[in-house]
């Protein structure tokens, strides 16, 4: 058996074993908008007094934190009030419902607050046990990871939409191997978001 470390940040989404509907594949993005403006309205809402490091978490992750209230929060209180880390959690397993969805991985449309195929699970921090002084830099510890995860990001853009986008058009399958790779970035997106906030 291989020991696999737990991470306080964990994704998965369900493989469809089923032929994908190959006509909401077809104009994917366009039937997206109605749940794209909703989430972009969350996130902007959401971002509205932070707009340095937040703005690559968008880009990477598909949500934000408020990062400057909870890190003077945690800073000079020692605490991570539940209720707020409820909001960013529900954020979270939203904006990857609707990653997912876009990037042609499952077909039934988003919901906004039920789980469906997409599973993430985020283990709330006892404020009192973190070090009060690293979400100072974890923002700069996370660099190396920001700039791997753009290179991957582009190479998800172009792995989901000409790749297994042709592949669902013609023979209404989502390739395993592509699934996977594109499930491990999102899966790493969420990990270095969990660790920079």
């Amino acid at each position: 058996m291989q020991n696999t470390p737990e991470y306080p940040a964990k994704l998965t989404i369900d493989y469809p074993d089923r032929e994908l509907n190959r006509v909401t594949s077809i104009f994917r993005i366009f039937v997206a908008l109605p749940i794209l403006i909703i989430l972009i309205s969350l996130v902007g809402f959401n971002n509205s007094g932070d707009r340095g490091e937040t703005g690559a978490k968008i880009v990477l992750a598909g949500s934000s934190f408020v990062v400057l209230p909870l890190i003077l929060m945690i800073l000079f209180r020692q605490k991570y009030p539940r209720w707020w880390f409820d909001w960013n959690f529900n954020l979270t397993k939203f904006s990857n419902r609707v990653g997912a969805y876009i990037a042609l991985m499952r077909d039934e449309y988003p919901s906004t607050d039920e789980e469906q195929a997409v599973h993430v699970e985020l283990t709330y921090p006892d404020a009192k046990t973190l070090n009060r002084w690293l979400p100072l830099v974890k923002w700069f510890l996370a660099i190396p990871h920001y700039f791997i995860l753009i290179f991957l990001a582009i190479a998800v853009f172009f792995c989901v939409f000409p790749v297994a986008w042709l592949c669902i058009l013609f023979t209404g399958k989502y390739p395993r191997g592509l699934f996977d790779f594109i499930l491990g970035f999102a899966r790493w997106c969420l990990r270095v978001e969990a660790y920079s906030m």
